[in-house]
């Protein structure tokens, strides 16, 4: 009888072009809409696949493999074998005990070059974009002046200034000429916010400059923040192997892909698994990532309705 009496209400509402509360669908949060968005998004979520696989390659497989990054005892230039998947290097290394720590390092740098980039970047573009006026001009004439700077030479000198071979100085230095892209977005973005209705009834509750960019502007930029922190991973990848292959990044005895390519790019006719190897990794990594951002970036954007493939 309920459910005839329901079904009668539903008839007569549409009748009238209205639906009652308990047929309407339920409302779906912005935090579940990215998420179903990114998890449509196939190119992403096979990038996030092959990049979480060699993460956790390059984390556990060392606690197993039966050779030490460190043993130097092999014979130089040993073919691939069943002990040596891909031979060893020149100084009687494993390849893949060096290319998995080498991955490692690699991974531990991006991440901490994009983790130091976005801090720099949000909080400088924030107070760009909020307070306006000679604090706006005068961070932005130091973005760009940042930005004509050639990031790899800057780099290159100030590792070698700063602490010749140690991963966190090169960490330092790439995060010091990687903010800029980043600190132009939140500007943009917080020049927009900061003229909507939360933000001036914040600012008439009396709420600081500090509480109104950290509590109501950065979370309002979650999605861009996000978007470019991810594709900063990447660009960090490619930089730090770029400055290790000219021999100014990592240096021995710790390693990175740059590194080892560098080492065995001399061997690609001769020996060419001491080179395809890490270089397969550190492109895998670089393509992953970049898929990642683009399925976010895709996922964030209110326009986007349907997904790419």
């Amino acid at each position: 009888m309920n459910s005839l009496l329901a079904g009668e209400a539903a008839a007569a509402a549409e009748r009238e072009g209205t639906l009652p509360p308990e047929v309407l669908p339920e409302p779906v949060s912005q935090g579940k809409l990215v998420l179903r968005k990114f998890l449509r998004h196939k190119l992403a979520m096979i990038s996030t696949g092959v990049l979480l696989l060699i993460v956790l390659i390059a984390v556990i497989m060392p606690m197993f493999w039966p050779h030490a990054y460190e043993d130097t005892s092999f014979p130089s230039f040993s073919k691939p074998t069943s002990d040596f998947p891909l031979g060893t290097t020149q100084v009687g290394k494993d390849m893949v005990a060096n290319i998995l720590r080498g991955t490692q390092l690699s991974l531990l740098i991006a991440v901490v070059v994009s983790v130091g980039a976005t801090v720099i970047g949000v909080v400088f573009g924030s107070l760009a974009g909020y307070l306006r006026g000679f604090t706006d001009s005068a961070l932005s004439r130091l973005t760009d002046l940042f930005l004509i700077v050639p990031q790899i030479a800057a780099a290159a000198i100030m590792a070698k200034v700063f602490g010749h071979g140690n991963w966190y100085v090169v960490a330092g230095v790439l995060a010091l000429f990687a903010w800029m892209p980043i600190a132009r977005i939140t500007r943009a973005e917080a020049m927009a916010l900061s003229q909507r209705e939360f933000v001036e009834a914040a600012k008439a509750a009396g709420a600081g400059t500090p509480r109104i960019i950290f509590r109501h502007l950065v979370p309002n930029m979650v999605g861009s923040i996000t978007v470019n922190a991810t594709l900063a991973v990447a660009q960090a990848v490619l930089v730090e192997a770029a400055l290790s292959f000219i021999g100014l990044g990592v240096q021995p005895p710790d390693t990175s892909l740059g590194r080892i390519i560098l080492e065995n790019y001399a061997q690609v006719q001769n020996r060419p698994w001491l080179f395809f190897g890490p270089f397969v990794v550190l492109v895998l990594i670089s393509l992953s990532i970049n898929f990642i951002g683009d399925g976010l970036r895709d996922a964030f954007d209110p326009r986007q309705r349907r997904v790419k493939a």
